[in-house]
């Protein structure tokens, strides 16, 4: 029996039956309610007569018009029905679009259009992601035979986390396979989902390296180096990356497995220490990925022990902001963490500084690690480049290549200067077992800088005279000044021979340098390289001056009166290791022998007055040299483009015919990260005899430390990490962007000119987008659903009807969209041009504004919002985005529409085989597509669910329970349209789905940390979160779809 309502409000909120029926203001029956009376009568009528009755309400403009208007009267059996007139005179142009964009599958031209261009758009940014300005991969896999030793007695007398994570001490099958304690322990954190044994590759490492190197090295053990103890945590593969929580308490646990291993070498059963040695106070922290972070969160905890950690090495780990920012207590826990560091350093006094004695290194893989943006590794907002810095693996000396998240711990070209690095920080005669501050600055400097870079320091003013060098004075092994020296074959004397230049008096006009290049190694000893670079003084001729004070004399004066002494210092330490560059080089990390590089600045040879470059092969090698003082004014060339008219027209310069042996470019308008150009270099007029070397190129980044090398230049990708989205201004107020820097190793001998030109890279740019701004996907949807559903509600109020998601997509894109884009584009630039004004700073801080002073007027949220882009150029980001975002959301639609249209066959099909009707006219009215449910039993439902929430369960398990008791509603009014097709039904319909759309683009935000409470129970860890049970986060939802579950519409607001 169908229901007939007796008020208009009545109709809105629908019926709980199968028979929802439109009332009007006039009561006059409508022809749907015509035709359940012709079912209800069917037993009088021809069965011929009721079919034709029932066929006009398929057709009837009813269902579609405003409940206000006067409906017409139910044809009569004498009046003709007013379906039978035509149609196209009957509807007025509205009705008629109604009519055609009824069905939730209609999808306008415009709507069309927009999907395909954003899909195609979407498909062209992946493929530029995967296949474009893609850095080669050059790491060698390490091969371990790893021991692990588990403390069972760390348990929960020492940690309340003894049940879930556990630690392990490494040791070496066939070097070291003993579990006491007895030197240095340095500890390793594995990041989101990681191993403990993850630690293997550089825990082995540094077994081997100490076992056939640092054992036998006297001079290192006398410095204080010692064998090392690596420890590992295992945590289970803790998903640290997606909730807040986890990661603090990861980091208690940390604190206590720290207080543990440094007892554990107060223990005499369980330490073999050298008794006059004092015990370790402080442990090395190695962290990956998160586990960096977790490593910087231990200083912030409570339970944390004072200078119990004073060095931090993370690989890979996001420290500027969190690489998935959808839990609120992990974004808030990364803002606590980084303002207390920041506060930290902001003091006057070291005194008040609880940081002061900490060096923290940040590690980035660069272009290869898509799983965590390199941007996010930076320090610059953090730490003081007095107390830490962040450098690339393509930095790295003798690496030289990038790495993705996973390769970091195992490269065999990573690992062992981290090891080396370790081993010469180590001075096991302090309680600290490290060395001073300024001295582990210097020593990761030395280890992970290219040593060309500003705040690179030179070991050669600290070095006492090795060598005597006598001459004679009529030598003609003396160039002349201003001359360029040039080695082409080096050996063929039956002893060392010396080439003398000459140093420029302090003073001398045009700010002149020191370079050399070689192909041969530069090595310390008479027993080094084949040859050596010597800074000499002249030696004055007094008594007490011995020979023997010198470990290397060379007399090149024959004993011929008139010669003169120099004393010399070798400039080996402050060789510079660069990237073999010939005609058959293809990749920097190729296992051709690298060159030497040595660069000085004038001032740092202010105490001597030659160079020697002394030939000590005794036979004749293809080897060669290249030794000169060049004006650092002519070497160094701005390139002032702007940023617009280098995008548009690229620029193009030239290297002289007569150019220094390096030459610089700088371009500070190329400082963004999410540009990418291509660099050509033409030909040049040099034999292949004649060519030393072929043009070895070095792209680089003052802040951070990346630096990009390409050898045998003719085309190379040029794209760093500057300036990127959502970053935090740096810590520094003296900290400047010069953007990009360019510099060229090209053989000077070859007298011809080079043509260089610079483009950008449009295919390689849009690439640059997937991993900035992947979570814009999980924020831009929601915004276009939300714009989306406020049309179907306003056409509801308005008419009555409510339209499908597509006709209200179609609305916005039309009217709404465009408008919304274009003052948020507006909004971004005006954001991007006030981020990147100059503040007002003062500074507060205990490090004066020359050595790095923090500043506390530097507003570190104001890249947050919008894009996060400090660049007005980027202004067609926000509309491009949002045509993918509105692309998707349609792709999402149709997704949804497919697995409903095919998950009601099976409904339907069980819905059959439970009922066996007598007459097929029965079996629509006596199936209910929504039963009625009492509101106790409503309320009872979701209180059950609520105190769960607030409890045990967090309340993303809950709205996921909700998303499936939607998509169930979906589903049965969906299979209640194909049965009626009534107007009821098409908006209820209409709808649940759009409610269905707008949770699922809510889901991705939730599920995150719904995987790490299952994650939890999976390694029975069934302590209840102790966050994530607000009951008001989901409450909303839950009422809305235990509503919706009783087929109720929602009332329209009229005004």
């Amino acid at each position: 029996m169908p229901r007939k309502l007796s008020s208009a409000d009545e109709d809105n909120e629908g019926s709980t039956t199968n028979n929802l029926q439109p009332n009007h203001a006039e009561k006059k029956k409508t022809f749907s309610t015509a035709k359940y009376d012709v079912t209800r009568h069917s037993d009088t009528l021809d069965r011929r007569k009721v079919e034709k009755a029932m066929a006009p309400p398929q057709l009837t403009a009813d269902t579609w018009t405003s409940p206000n208007k006067p409906q017409p009267s139910s044809p009569t059996k004498s009046e003709p029905s007013a379906a039978s007139q035509p149609e196209d005179k009957m509807l007025d142009p509205r009705t008629r679009r109604h009519l055609r964009m009824r069905s939730p599958w209609s999808c306008s031209l415009l709507t069309l259009t927009a999907t395909l261009s954003a899909l195609l758009l979407m498909l062209y940014i992946l493929y530029s992601f995967m296949t474009w300005q893609l850095d080669s991969k050059g790491c060698d896999m390490y091969y371990t035979r790893s021991l692990f030793f588990n403390f069972a007695d760390f348990d929960t007398e020492h940690t309340r986390f003894a049940s879930k994570y556990s630690l392990h001490l490494y040791r070496e099958i066939g070097f070291d396979e003993d579990r006491k304690v007895k030197g240095v322990p340095v500890l390793f954190i594995p990041g989101n989902a990681g191993s403990y044994r993850q630690a293997r590759s550089l825990a082995s490492e540094t077994v081997q390296y100490y076992y056939n190197t640092v054992q036998q090295d006297k001079e290192a053990l006398s410095a204080g180096a010692t064998s090392i103890d690596f420890f590992s945590v295992d945590f289970n593969e803790d998903l640290t990356a997606f909730h807040g929580q986890t990661l603090l308490d990861q980091a208690e646990y940390l604190n206590d497995a720290v207080a543990y291993i440094l007892s554990l070498y107060h223990d005499p059963s369980r330490s073999q220490r050298d008794s006059g040695l004092p015990d370790p106070s402080s442990v090395i922290l190695i962290g990956h990925s998160m586990g960096g972070v977790a490593a910087r969160t231990m200083l912030t905890m409570p339970n944390y022990q004072s200078n119990s950690v004073n060095t931090i090495i993370t690989i890979s780990a996001p420290h500027a902001r969190s690489p998935v920012s959808v839990d609120s207590d992990l974004v808030r826990t990364y803002q606590r963490i980084n303002d207390y560091w920041r506060e930290a350093y902001s003091q006057k006094w070291a005194s008040d500084n609880p940081l002061w004695h900490v060096t923290l290194i940040s590690i980035a893989g660069g272009s290869l690690d898509t799983t965590v943006p390199s941007d996010y590794a930076s320090l610059s907002s953090l730490v003081p480049s007095t107390h830490g810095f962040t450098v690339f693996t393509s930095s790295i000396p003798g690496m030289w290549s990038g790495a993705d998240h996973i390769q970091t711990t195992w490269c065999v070209q990573l690992v062992r200067p981290i090891a080396r690095s370790i081993f010469e920080a180590l001075n096991v005669h302090r309680p600290s077992q490290t060395k001073t501050r300024a001295e582990r600055m210097r020593v990761f400097k030395r280890w992970y800088l290219t040593g060309i870079e500003d705040i690179a320091e030179k070991a050669l003013p600290h070095t006492e005279p090795s060598t005597l060098l006598t001459l004679e004075d009529q030598s003609n092994t003396i160039t002349p000044a201003g001359n360029r020296l040039v080695l082409r074959t080096l050996g063929g004397n039956e002893k060392p021979n010396a080439h003398v230049l000459p140093i420029p008096p302090q003073g001398t006009p045009g700010q002149k340098k020191f370079t050399f290049l070689s192909n041969l190694p530069l090595e310390e000893g008479a027993d080094g390289g084949h040859v050596d670079v010597l800074f000499c003084s002249v030696l004055p001729l007094q008594s007490g001056h011995s020979a023997a004070l010198f470990s290397m004399k060379i007399d090149l004066s024959d004993g011929r009166a008139g010669s003169t002494r120099l004393a010399c210092k070798n400039a080996a330490s402050d060789r510079i290791s660069l990237p073999a560059s010939y005609r058959t080089s293809q990749f920097p990390f190729d296992k051709t022998p690298p060159f030497s590089y040595l660069q000085y600045e004038l001032e740092d040879l202010a105490e001597h007055q030659f160079v020697a470059v002394v030939d000590k092969a005794s036979e004749t090698t293809r080897a060669w040299a290249i030794a000169e003082f060049s004006d650092t004014m002519e070497s160094v060339v701005h390139i002032n483009t702007g940023l617009h008219r280098l995008i548009a027209f690229g620029s193009r310069f030239k290297l002289p015919a007569e150019r220094p042996l390096v030459l610089r470019f700088e371009i500070p308008a190329l400082h963004s990260s999410l540009l990418a150009f291509k660099l050509r270099m033409g030909d040049h007029a040099c034999g292949y005899n004649a060519e030393l070397f072929t043009p070895l190129l070095r792209q680089y980044l003052s802040e951070p430390h990346e630096s990009r090398y390409s050898v045998n230049v003719k085309e190379a990708n040029i794209s760093l990490h500057g300036i990127a989205p959502f970053m935090p201004p740096p810590l520094r107020s003296q900290a400047k962007n010069n953007g990009v820097a360019l510099q060229f190793w090209t053989d000077p001998t070859c007298g011809s000119s080079i043509d260089v030109s610079l483009r950008v890279d449009v295919s390689g740019s849009m690439g640059k987008l997937v991993i900035r701004y992947r979570t814009v996907f999980a924020a831009f949807p929601l915004l276009i659903v939300a714009l989306v559903l406020r049309k179907q509600f306003k056409v509801y109020d308005d008419s009555g009807v409510f339209v499908t998601f597509m006709e209200s997509m179609d609305f916005c894109l039309r009217t709404s969209m465009p408008l919304l884009f274009l003052a948020l584009t507006v909004l971004g630039m005006s954001m991007a041009v006030s981020s990147t004004a100059t503040p007002c700073i003062t500074s507060t801080g205990w490090f004066k504004p020359s050595t790095n002073a923090t500043e506390s007027a530097v507003d570190y949220a104001k890249n947050d919002l919008l894009l996060g882009s400090q660049d007005s150029i980027f202004w067609f980001l926000v509309p491009l985005l949002g045509l993918l975002s509105a692309g998707l959301c349609i792709t999402i639609n149709y997704i949804i529409l497919g697995m409903i249209s095919l998950l009601q066959i099976p409904v339907r099909m069980l819905a059959f085989r439970s009922t066996a009707p007598r007459h097929e006219h029965a079996k629509k009215s006596s199936i209910p597509a929504f039963a009625a449910t009492s509101p106790k039993r409503r309320i009872i439902t979701a209180s059950v669910l609520l105190l769960l929430v607030s409890t045990v369960i967090p309340y993303q398990f809950a709205y996921l329970v909700a998303c499936i008791v939607q998509a169930a509603t979906c589903i049965r009014a969906f299979r209640h349209v194909r049965e009626n097709a009534s107007a009821a039904n098409h908006h209820f319909y209409n709808y649940a789905h759009s409610i269905l759309i707008l949770m699922l683009c809510v889901l991705p935000i939730n599920i995150p940390v719904l995987v790490v409470w299952i994650h939890n129970l999976a390694v029975h860890w069934l302590t209840p979160f102790s966050s994530h049970h607000n009951v008001l986060s989901v409450m909303p939802f839950v009422l809305l779809v235990e509503t919706l579950t009783s087929g109720k519409m929602i009332p329209r607001v009229s005004a």
